[in-house]
């Protein structure tokens, strides 16, 4: 026996986010349909504001509602120091930490040759952009990922920046290799912004 379509689309849709198999999906899908109708409003709701209200500040490539982000706007935050991502989450898990006070700018990705992703597919060119504006940066602090990919866009952003002048860090090895900044602690992320080395 078949799934009604409604079913079998809504299972599809849910088998497209990372993670998330044919069992799962499954699941999802039902516990959607056994959810009150106002829950289900309020879900489908924010699913259609977070592609409808937000976009990517034109600054530092981070979400947000309003163009320029917050944090570009701030003009009480350590100008001179800019805290390189791979992506907008990171900025939060940063921001929670609560001891960085300097700018960011997210990549949107990294380096991959396996998935032919190269220096034109993430967010690089403004970042070279950003730096030949703004002479009051000093120090790019890149904080991708402790992952293969991660340490080839930081060794990339090293060699293309480091003949400008500009001052080169990358966190700490306190992030354990193979991990990902989402998940770490506060403290860790303290010590490894603390440790920084120079590139």
């Amino acid at each position: 026996m078949q799934y009604p379509e409604p079913v079998a689309k809504l299972i599809d849709s849910y088998m497209h986010l990372p993670g998330i198999g044919k069992k799962t999906a499954v699941r999802l899908a039902f516990y959607t349909i056994d959810m009150d109708k106002d829950d289900v409003k309020n879900f489908s709701d924010a699913l259609k504001d977070t592609k409808e209200k937000l976009t990517f500040c034109s600054i530092c490539g981070n979400i947000t509602e309003n163009d320029p982000c917050e944090i570009c706007l701030d003009e009480t935050r350590d100008q001179s120091k800019l805290l390189v991502v791979e992506q907008p989450k990171d900025v939060v898990t940063m921001e929670k930490m609560k001891d960085y006070h300097g700018l960011y700018h997210v990549l949107h990705g990294v380096l991959s040759p396996m998935e032919g992703k190269g220096p034109d597919d993430i967010n690089i060119s403004s970042l070279i952009k950003r730096l030949q504006k703004n002479e009051a940066i000093k120090e790019v602090i890149i904080a991708t990922n402790a992952t293969p990919e991660g340490d080839a866009t930081a060794m990339y952003l090293s060699r293309l920046l480091k003949p400008a002048g500009i001052k080169v860090t990358r966190l700490a090895r306190g992030l354990s290799v193979g991990s990902d900044i989402e998940y770490a602690d506060e403290m860790t992320l303290f010590k490894a912004v603390e440790g920084r080395t120079e590139m």
